[in-house]
């Protein structure tokens, strides 16, 4: 395969592509470079529409072809992990199905890491990594998915079981409502140490929240399991599956994350990582948040914004996760979640993965701090963790602008300049 340079030189061909059903892509290609064989990423989401991602552009303008595609519907109250492996089988398929297509890269931003890392474990091993009596549910048997051969997570979160787990508002008094909160647990009073300019929280607050929050999730856990053997034993409200609403626990960045107002909180590394700069230089040191305070109101009282409406089924095999007495998270990181009871925790499906891992972190970003612990647990024999400095969660410089200005450059460039160096390296 040609040895190609990581400019910025391709003029780029759109085309949309349908998959299968309900699965669409727009397919980026370099122009001029149809008949070579190429590598190519695969760009999903778990939910979200990633179809104009700008990794899309921007790696076809560096020579590759790019597949951005949607799984079946987003966030789909009756779709779960599992029913969305069919539509990366799909993209995979297609894309393996491309004379013009080399090594193909899993890429999973965000929410994408749940939907690869389980994606790309179970075609390595089988389904049946998930299936022990660990997990909350057993992954159900399903076809032979073709794997990838790299994997890169730009910006992964923790995994959605465990962004839901952050998202519970502990203050919440009554299940059936989002109008009653407990104020020795609401991140939002003043005598708490709220402040909508940034808020900094005791010690004895901070693990007074974490303490309730993981409370909250394991009773929650237990209600939802406790009504899944009745609807299995046909005694639940439907003989298939029933409706869950859970008061306070949305699971976007904006709902009940203690973080996002304090941001002493996941603030640094706890080991030296690799920081790339604006002028594509590394150094290796403790790298730090940049982020700001966010998230000034709460929002549980809001059905729309606040609540979580889904059912028994997708929770427990979506967005549950298992927590233990020690669990809470400080400066440095998170403990006592149990990262093998959920397939939905790219942390724990990275030890079931073998082909070679790039992991990037974004500095500005509220999430960048969960790329050391998926370094850490990674089993691929070739792996490697770099942070973007000054880039947001959306891989641009608008948060770290605005307290350091002009600092930090064109973030976008810099990310994708290191992610194509690194595809070149695995030629």
């Amino acid at each position: 395969m040609e040895k190609r340079a990581a400019k910025e030189t391709y003029s780029i061909l759109e085309t949309f592509v349908r998959l299968g059903r309900r699965v669409p892509g727009v397919l980026y290609e370099p122009e001029g470079l149809a008949d070579k064989a190429v590598p190519a990423v695969l760009v999903m989401h778990s939910d979200e529409d990633y179809l104009t991602c700008p990794t899309g552009a921007e790696m076809a303008k560096r020579g590759y072809r790019v597949l951005c595609a949607n799984v079946m519907t987003k966030e789909g109250m009756f779709f779960s992990l599992p029913d969305k492996m069919g539509a990366v089988k799909a993209a995979v398929e297609f894309l393996r199905n491309k004379a013009n297509v080399g090594k193909i890269y899993l890429m999973g931003h965000s929410g994408g890491a749940t939907l690869m890392t389980a994606y790309q474990a179970i075609a390595e091993n089988g389904p049946r990594i998930f299936q022990g009596p660990h997990y909350i549910l057993p992954y159900p048997d399903s076809e032979p998915l073709l794997p990838a051969d790299g994997l890169i997570l730009p910006d992964a979160n923790w995994g959605n079981a465990v962004m839901q787990l952050f998202s519970l508002d502990p203050a919440v008094k009554d299940e059936d409502s989002g109008m009653k909160l407990d104020a020795e647990y609401n991140l939002f009073e003043e005598k708490n140490g709220f402040s909508e300019a940034g808020s900094h929280f005791s010690d004895a607050f901070i693990a007074r929240f974490l303490k309730k929050q993981g409370q909250r999730n394991n009773q929650i856990l237990s209600h939802a399991k406790e009504r899944w053997k009745l609807i299995k034993a046909g005694k639940g409200l439907y003989s298939d599956d029933e409706p869950l609403t859970i008061p306070g626990a949305n699971q976007g960045f904006f709902n009940n994350k203690l973080y996002a107002q304090d941001v002493r909180l996941m603030s640094h590394t706890r080991e030296p990582q690799m920081l790339v700069h604006a002028d594509g230089s590394v150094t290796k040191e403790i790298v730090y948040s940049l982020r700001g305070p966010e998230n000034p109101r709460s929002m549980t009282h809001s059905l729309a914004e606040g609540g979580r409406v889904m059912t028994v089924y997708n929770y427990l095999s979506s967005y549950a996760v298992k927590t233990t007495e020690d669990y809470g998270y400080g400066e440095d990181g998170v403990t006592g979640i149990d990262w093998h009871s959920t397939w939905n925790s790219p942390v724990g499906n990275v030890e079931y993965i073998r082909v070679p891992t790039l992991i990037l972190g974004m500095t500005a970003g509220w999430e960048y701090l969960a790329s050391e612990t998926i370094y850490q647990h990674a089993a691929a024999p070739s792996k490697e963790l770099a942070f973007i400095e000054g880039a947001n969660h959306k891989f641009n410089p608008e948060h770290a602008r605005e307290t350091f200005p002009g600092q930090f450059g064109d973030t976008m460039k810099t990310l994708h300049d290191y992610m194509a160096e690194w595809i070149e390296s695995q030629a």
